[in-house]
Parts: C-alpha cells; sequence; structure tokens
C-alpha cells in the first residue's frame, strides 16, 4: 500500500490563522514606526529654516517671512518626500513650523504641526 505524503487542510489553515495573528499584531506597531520616522524629515527641515532665518538676521537686523529669500524653491516649501509643507511667520522674531500632508496629517494627529521658535523653543513637546 502506497502512503500519500503531504499537508492536510486542517495544518494549511493553522498556518494561515497564525500568520494572520503576527501580520495583526506587526501592522499597528509598523504603520506606528513609520509615522515617527517621518517626523525626522519635519525635524531637518525646521531646523535648516531657523539656521538660515539666523543667517538671514546676521545680514539684515530682521527675519523673513519669505522662504525664497533664504535660497529655499518657494515659500512655503514642501520637504523632499513631499510629507511635510514648512513655512516661517514673523520679523522680529520667527516661528518655523512644518505641517504634515497626505497619510502622515491622519495617522499623526497628535503632531500634525510641528515647530521651533528663534528662541528654541520646540513644540509640542512629545514630537520631538
Amino acid at each position: 500500500m502506497k502512503k500519500l505524503s503531504g499537508f492536510t487542510l486542517i495544518e494549511l489553515m493553522i498556518v494561515v490563522v497564525i500568520i494572520g495573528i503576527l501580520a495583526s499584531i506587526a501592522y499597528p506597531s509598523y504603520v506606528d514606526y513609520i509615522t515617527k520616522s517621518n517626523r525626522s524629515e519635519a525635524h531637518a527641515a525646521l531646523m535648516r529654516v531657523a539656521n538660515l532665518q539666523e543667517q538671514y538676521y546676521l545680514d539684515n537686523k530682521a527675519y523673513t517671512t519669505d522662504l525664497k529669500e533664504l535660497g529655499l524653491s518657494a515659500s512655503p516649501f514642501t520637504t523632499e518626500h513631499g510629507i511635510y509643507e514648512v513655512s516661517s511667520a514673523g520679523t522680529s522674531s520667527f516661528t518655523v513650523s512644518a505641517k504634515a500632508l497626505g497619510s502622515q496629517a491622519t495617522r499623526d494627529t497628535s503632531c500634525g504641526t510641528i515647530t521651533i521658535t528663534d528662541t528654541g523653543v520646540k513644540g509640542p513637546g512629545g514630537c520631538w
């Protein structure tokens, strides 16, 4: 008598269930990680604009609201991957803000807008 080898349907269904459970645990963690890592693009853009504002202040004794005067392509401008829109406000002091766009805005509601001021105050607290 010849013995058949292979997997039964029950064994395959158990494997599918295990993979589903692992995916349901891993996916939310992955999305949270991506959301937090996208903030680094905003941080880099904010620090760059803040540094350019300080250089501009040394030359002109005032800050600018037009980011084109800082040598950037547009005012406001979009970050490299299009995740944040960066703008600046104020002439005697400044606040640079990065507003989340697209899926980043829907996933990261607590840090939808990240800011830094001329005195170095960063906000909101948990976003830096």
